[in-house]
């Protein structure tokens, strides 16, 4: 099979692959569609330790299935093989099993493939005739969601009665902002460095964007919820600032670990900082729901490229010439 493979620092190569071996439980899917994520650039960086060279990255896909009950049907893939029998997963956690693996990462070769193995229980079918490149999107859109549910969980007030500040208009950052926007709140802003990203943002209505760098923001100290899809230290240190006493931080981006934390803030002010880590089969269910039914609004912040192209692609992200949120690939 063709796949791109991470084969070192800023290195892609467009090459052949062996088929997939399957082992018990699993099942062969085509893949139709799959998404550049920002981990994907961190490893393509060689800033990421978890996923050394050489290695077949991308893990946010859509495809058909091969083989098995589900053969013959198209699928969104959920990308976190859990082990399903500790207490982690039985209580509906999955995505906190310690023996968790993640397609993009060892032992589990990603999706920037034509094909993949996969256990049969990670596949959820993809309602009517969704487009591939759509239903790509699920995984994402389920980061999203689930971080705004966090931030429901742990905030003093409805969120449609608060500001809400998302850090990063990415994928993740803008699934956010209109999870938020679908659950009342009126008063969102999206700080991202990319002129073009901030005009797609603005162009789903449902908030506003401005560049953290050269613009003034929001005033410190105003935010009820703050979600950093980012994760570095300019954005904890943003966020932090940002954030109202009794306020909540949803952090959900991993670019790094190092640094941004004002702890003595965040105790005097009594702000709640969570850690946010992917999702739960039920998010990620409901959130390939929402991009069948349209409920937010997701239509037009992609763009699709031939997985041929990959290298370009990465390039085009590397250097900030995409205005997509998400660039799709397809095999």
């Amino acid at each position: 099979m063709k796949a791109l493979v991470y084969t070192g620092p800023k290195t892609l190569s467009y090459q052949d692959e062996p088929d997939p071996q399957l082992n018990s439980g699993e099942t062969l899917v085509r893949i139709e569609a799959v998404g550049i994520c920002g981990s994907d650039m961190h490893a393509y960086l060689g800033h990421d330790e978890r996923r050394p060279a050489p290695l077949i990255l991308g893990h946010e896909a859509c495809g058909l299935v091969v083989e098995g009950g589900l053969a013959g049907k198209r699928v969104a893939i959920n990308p976190l093989v859990s082990c399903g029998i500790c207490s982690d997963c039985h209580g509906g956690r999955a995505n906190l099993c310690a023996d968790r693996q993640i397609i993009s990462m060892p032992p589990r070769p990603g999706a920037f493939a034509e094909y993949i193995a996969i256990p049969e229980s990670n596949l959820v079918e993809v309602p009517g005739d969704l487009n591939p490149a759509i239903a790509a999107l699920t995984e994402p859109v389920a980061t999203g969601l689930h971080a705004v549910l966090l931030a429901h969980r742990f905030s003093a007030r409805p969120l449609s009665e608060g500001r809400a500040l998302v850090l990063g208009g990415g994928a993740v950052g803008l699934a956010a902002a209109l999870v938020l926007a679908s659950h009342g709140c009126k008063n969102i802003q999206i700080a991202d460095t990319n002129s073009g990203r901030r005009k797609t943002a603005e162009a789903t209505g449902v908030c506003k964007a401005f560049d953290p760098l050269n613009d003034a923001g929001v005033e410190p100290g105003s935010i009820d919820v703050v979600i950093d899809a980012v994760g570095a230290k300019a954005t904890r240190i943003a966020a932090i600032q940002a954030a109202r006493p009794g306020s909540v931080i949803v952090h959900v981006g991993l670019l790094d670990g190092a640094d941004g934390v004002d702890m003595r803030r965040l105790t005097l002010q009594e702000i709640t900082l969570v850690g946010c880590y992917t999702y739960t089969m039920v998010d990620f269910q409901a959130a390939l729901s929402a991009l069948y039914t349209g409920a937010l609004g997701i239509s037009n912040w992609f763009e699709e490229r031939p997985l041929s192209e990959g290298i370009s692609a990465f390039d085009d992200l590397q250097n900030g010439r995409s205005n997509a949120a998400k660039i799709v690939l397809r095999p």
